[in-house]
């Protein structure tokens, strides 16, 4: 489109448009690319705290709501469907089929 960058200035309105539009998506691109990188490796470092900590014993995850469990059982036992016990017991749906695996 343009041989050297000195020759942007001469474009018509209609070139300059195409060629601002190229850049503007390059742009956008390129700054995706970067933040899903740097994402990755801040998943990758995570991991290996993560790993380093279950190493050394200090890392557990998370403890067990048993206050929640408790409360899915009862609504589960009492015939009340997924989304109702969920309502009821305020937790996602993923929560509910966890515990709801465990009782089996």
């Amino acid at each position: 489109m343009v041989e050297s960058i000195d020759r942007l200035s001469r474009l018509a309105v209609e070139g300059w448009h195409k060629i601002k539009a190229a850049i503007d998506s390059i742009l956008v691109a390129m700054m995706a690319a970067i933040a899903r990188k740097d994402s990755e490796q801040r998943r990758e470092h995570q991991d290996q705290g993560i790993e380093k900590a279950k190493a050394d014993g200090k890392y557990q995850g998370r403890p067990v709501d048993a206050d929640l469990h408790k409360r899915v059982r009862e609504l589960l036992k009492a015939g009340l469907g997924i989304r109702a016990t969920t309502r009821k017991a305020q937790c996602s749906t993923t929560t509910l089929m966890r515990i709801r695996e465990s009782l089996v």
